[in-house]
């Protein structure tokens, strides 16, 4: 299985779930759409239009490149190049998919005035994270992060206390990936899903717990332990 079969089982499949088993009538923002696949797989959840944005033009080029080689009604979809957080959106939406992108920016705060701004009500967010035991951004020198080469990597409590400042519960997934070649990102949890929600109860889903924390002497021998330790 691809990490992104992975992927879509792990945090798109209970979004779908969590919204009746389709997109059927739903618009979707597909934030950071990279080369389309996320905004194909709402397309083919049955989003009524879903709208992509991603600041990398080569980017665009490939996610049109996707959907018109499915075939997709031209009417249901639109992508465009704009920085997120950043651009105008006038338009409202139901769901949102931010796969990849609170890694990449800088303004993570902005991101989320952007989505609650546009009515967005269900949002998933899949991201790296910083291993810090509380609330906490981390400043990561990345190129091309959010047009500044500046990011902010959250912890995964930073996401949940940041999503319910603007009203959304939020809960961290639980996964079965195991350690798959490819998914270690994941099984050594620097890599967490987050479902956020303002209208639909999160209950039932199964919350990520936290590796245990690393003692600080052992982060300072080894920069790779920051945070978290490694799961042996």
């Amino acid at each position: 299985m691809s990490r992104r079969e992975h992927q879509r089982r792990y945090f798109f499949e209970p979004l779908l779930a969590l919204a009746g088993g389709s997109l059927a009538g739903r618009r979707v923002l597909d934030a950071g759409c990279g080369d389309g696949y996320w905004t194909l797989q709402a397309l083919e959840a049955g989003a009524e239009h879903v709208v992509g944005l991603d600041p990398d033009p080569a980017a665009i080029e490939a996610a049109r490149s996707r959907l018109e080689s499915a075939g997709v009604d031209r009417g249901r979809w639109r992508l465009e190049q704009a920085l997120v957080p950043g651009a105008r959106i006038d338009e409202r939406f139901e769901v949102a998919l931010c796969v990849g992108l609170m890694e990449r920016i800088g303004r993570p705060v902005e991101l989320f005035e952007l989505l609650s701004g546009a009515g967005v009500e269900l949002i998933a967010i899949d991201t790296e994270v910083s291993g810090a035991p509380s609330s906490f951004f981390e400043l990561s020198l990345a190129p091309g992060a959010g047009g500044s080469g500046v990011a902010l990597l959250p912890s995964r409590e930073a996401v949940i206390e940041l999503a319910a400042q603007f009203g959304y519960d939020c809960v961290p997934l639980a996964h079965d990936m195991g350690s798959d070649e490819g998914l270690g990102d994941y099984a050594a949890g620097r890599r967490v899903a987050f479902l956020c929600a303002t209208e639909i109860a999160l209950d039932e889903l199964p919350w990520e717990e936290p590796p245990p924390v690393t003692p600080w002497w052992r982060a300072l021998l080894d920069p790779s332990l920051r945070g978290w330790q490694q799961p042996q």
